[in-house]
């Protein structure tokens, strides 16, 4: 373990790429990387996760509006609760990253709002990975065109069992960048006009940064999830 610390730290100096910062990533949510040997090699590869899905299903499109926290209120995304528990936080920014409505707001707008949840530590901020899960400006605008929009509901989230086993086993470990792995469940409800409606249970693991005495906030998400 302390090896591995070593490692992350030198990689901090210098202007970090989006491969550094995945690797940091990996350095940060260190049990998950000693479980699961694999992730850290596939989060240094610079493929890009599928933004959300525009495949119609027949549903109404009032059946899942817009989040009132969102729409109503005038803001694109909702802000980030002021909470020290990596739990919680990983749920709420879970349904940011979920929730989007493209006939209000622009994929400028909506990327404002989710930079509100990163760490402003840039060492350990992967903005890259958050941008990954928004669709491209081209798609956004036909999201747009077509109305869509997307409400989530967020049901559980665990620390995965390998970063449980390797705190315990090296509890130290934690108190360098403070980032925690939380895995999250959930599904996501996407409608858009016309009769075109669906929802589906997605999952997700988030590197969350809980500095002791701060409020939590977002590291970056990881490209495989955590169990």
């Amino acid at each position: 373990m302390p090896k591995k610390r070593s490692t992350a730290k030198t990689r901090i100096h210098g202007a970090p790429s989006s491969v550094t910062r995945r690797v940091l990533i990996g350095g940060i949510v260190l049990a998950v990387l000693t479980a699961l040997a694999g992730l850290l090699a596939y989060m240094t590869r610079e493929e890009s996760p599928p933004p959300a899905k525009d495949a119609p299903v027949s549903e109404s499109d009032s059946a899942s509006p817009a989040p009132q926290s969102t729409r109503a209120q005038g803001v694109a995304v909702a802000a980030p609760p002021e909470t020290s528990d990596p739990i919680q936080f990983a749920k709420a920014a879970t349904k940011a990253l979920w929730t989007y409505d493209t006939r209000s707001f622009s994929q400028a707008e909506h990327l404002s709002g989710l930079k509100r949840w990163m760490t402003s530590e840039k060492e350990y901020a992967d903005w890259k990975s958050v941008t990954q899960q928004v669709p491209s400006p081209v798609l956004w605008a036909r999201m747009h065109d077509n109305h869509q929009h997307a409400s989530a509901t967020v049901g559980e989230g665990h620390f995965p069992q390998a970063f449980k086993t390797a705190l315990a086993q090296d509890p130290g470990a934690i108190t360098e960048a403070y980032a925690y792995a939380v895995t999250v469940t959930g599904k996501q409800a996407i409608a858009w006009k016309g009769s075109g409606a669906g929802a589906e249970s997605r999952s997700t693991t988030l590197a969350v940064q809980c500095r002791p005495h701060q409020d939590c906030a977002l590291v970056g998400v990881l490209p495989s999830v955590a169990p």
